[in-house]
């Protein structure tokens, strides 16, 4: 397989994954703006948002105050954010152009799709419930598109790109979310049960919230919150899952041998289990947490550099 073609694959995943995982804190946080009543506390829940859309620097880059309806056009349908709904849907449906002939026929269709219906909501996003309907739109499509690769592929080369972008994604997501929440709590020395709101509140943006409620009823500590999102092995947004499946991934590529080219990434990879494993959430107050997320992000910085490197792939203009 040519590498423009898997650096194609590759960032298709990660930008269908992008859209979705921006679009569910979108929808929460839209959600949780009808129940504010403190015009400070909405202003800085929504410099969380931009934040965890990697959207804050070039937001106010452009615009010089916190505006909700100016935010939301901005992470939905900007064409000037490199992060907006709208410009990772159409990445994904330009990579997915450039494949078609290594996808199945029905991804290219939920793709295209989505791409003709987007004109017309560019248009009519005014109210706050036809934005959710789009964010919705953008959530199914995603899974949509996602549930055809994984009941139509082949598990050969490209998907095996298709889902290291995937998990690769997803497991940066669910870092720079759990930084944000705990810098809101960056002042706590230990653990405990306040706060519910916060932790509730990054169970949601994670689409975590369910299952972790059946796991830990009625709790919401934040050492079994981050212990959950963090290190949880059977919940398909924790970091230690996400990372299991992207060495998974090159495992396959490489069918289980490491060749001169790959040792560097297998040593990366095995490393960042390593510092997942031996992390002890419950000893560490929130500043180390930080620092551990911080470090996470870089890792995964690091790998998908690794990774392009690699297998000949191009960066992107467009980074986080």
């Amino acid at each position: 397989m040519l590498s423009r073609v898997a650096d194609s694959l590759y960032w298709m995943s990660r930008n269908i994954e992008r859209a979705e995982n921006n679009a569910r804190v979108l929808s929460v946080q839209l959600i949780h703006m009808l129940e504010a009543s403190d015009q400070q506390v909405l202003d800085r829940d929504w410099e969380e948002v931009l934040e965890i859309c990697a959207s804050t620097v070039d937001y106010h880059n452009q615009y010089d105050r916190l505006d909700t309806n100016t935010i939301i056009q901005y992470l939905t349908m900007s064409p000037m954010n490199v992060n907006s709904l709208m410009n990772g849907m159409t990445y994904a449906r330009e990579n997915a152009k450039a494949t078609r002939d290594m996808l199945p026929d029905e991804l290219w269709e939920v793709l295209n799709e989505f791409h003709l219906d987007q004109k017309e909501w560019m248009e009519q996003l005014s109210t706050t419930p036809q934005t959710q309907q789009y964010l919705k739109k953008v959530i199914t499509t995603s899974m949509t598109a996602q549930g055809v690769i994984e009941s139509s592929m082949s598990r050969g080369i490209p998907y095996t790109f298709i889902k290291v972008g995937k998990w690769l994604e997803r497991a940066e997501k669910t870092a720079r979310v759990l930084n944000v929440i705990c810098e809101k709590n960056r002042k706590e020395a230990v653990h405990g049960t306040n706060n519910y709101y916060y932790w509730l509140t990054a169970l949601q943006f994670l689409n975590g919230y369910d299952s972790y409620i059946k796991e830990h009823p009625p709790t919401m500590e934040s050492k079994h919150v981050l212990s959950f999102l963090i290190k949880e092995g059977s919940f398909p947004r924790s970091i230690r899952y996400c990372m299991d499946h992207v060495l998974e991934a090159v495992q396959h590529l490489e069918q289980g041998k490491i060749s001169h080219y790959s040792e560097d990434l297998f040593t990366m990879l095995e490393k960042v289990q390593e510092e997942i494993s031996d992390t002890s959430i419950a000893d560490m107050d929130m500043e180390q947490l930080m620092k551990f997320l911080d470090h996470f992000q870089d890792r995964c910085m690091t790998v998908s550099r690794m990774f392009s490197e690699t297998y000949y792939l191009v960066e992107p203009v467009s980074v986080n």
